[in-house]
C-alpha cells in the first residue's frame, strides 16, 4: 500500500474494538479452561505449522531474490510464525530435557530467525542491499570469468585455423 493512501474510517474503531473484546475473552479463557488438554490430532497441527512455516521462508526468499515488494510480508508473516513457533513449543513442553530443547530452539534458532525478519520489515531496502552485495561476483571471480572467457575465445579462434573448410 502506497504511504499516505487513505484508509476506511471504519477501520481504527474495528480494530480498537477487537483488542477491547480480546481482554475479557482473553480473562474467561484462562479461569475457564483446562491446564492439561489431550487432543487427537496433536501432530497434525505441528506438522501442518511447519509445512506452512516452510512455505513463509520460501517466500520470504523468493522475495528476496527476485526483488519483490512482498517482500516486507513475507518477512512479516515468517518472523511472526517463528515467535508462536517459540512460544508454543516452550510452553507445550514437558518438563525437563524437552522444555531444555524447546528454549534451546528458541534462543539459538527461532526468535534470531524472527529478529531477521523483523529488520527486513523494518528496514527493507537496507536489507536488499546488503543482500545485493553477497549476489554481487567478487572481483576476483569477475577476472576468473574473464580469464575463462578469453581462454575459451582463444580455443576457437585455434580451432577456426586448423579447419580451413570453415569461415574463421
Amino acid at each position: 500500500m502506497p504511504i499516505g493512501s487513505p484508509l476506511p474510517r471504519w477501520l481504527a474503531p474495528l480494530l480498537g474494538l477487537i483488542a477491547l473484546f480480546l481482554i475479557p475473552w482473553t480473562l474467561w479463557l484462562t479461569f475457564s479452561l483446562p491446564s492439561r488438554h489431550v487432543t487427537d490430532h496433536y501432530d497434525l497441527a505441528w506438522v501442518g505449522f511447519d509445512i506452512v512455516l516452510a512455505i513463509a521462508f520460501a517466500a520470504t526468499a523468493w522475495a528476496t531474490v527476485r526483488r519483490e515488494h512482498w517482500l516486507v510480508p513475507f518477512a512479516a508473516v515468517t518472523g511472526t510464525m517463528l515467535v508462536c513457533d517459540a512460544w508454543f513449543d516452550i510452553v507445550t513442553s514437558q518438563s525437563g530435557g524437552e522444555i531444555v530443547e524447546a528454549a534451546l530452539e528458541a534462543v539459538f534458532g527461532e526468535l534470531p530467525l524472527a529478529v531477521l525478519c523483523a529488520y527486513i520489515v523494518i528496514d527493507v531496502e537496507r536489507f536488499q542491499s546488503t543482500f545485493d552485495r553477497f549476489r554481487q561476483p567478487t572481483p576476483a571471480a569477475r577476472r576468473a570469468a574473464l580469464r575463462a572467457m578469453s581462454a575459451d575465445a582463444r580455443a576457437e579462434q585455434r580451432e577456426a585455423r586448423a579447419r580451413p573448410d570453415r569461415p574463421a
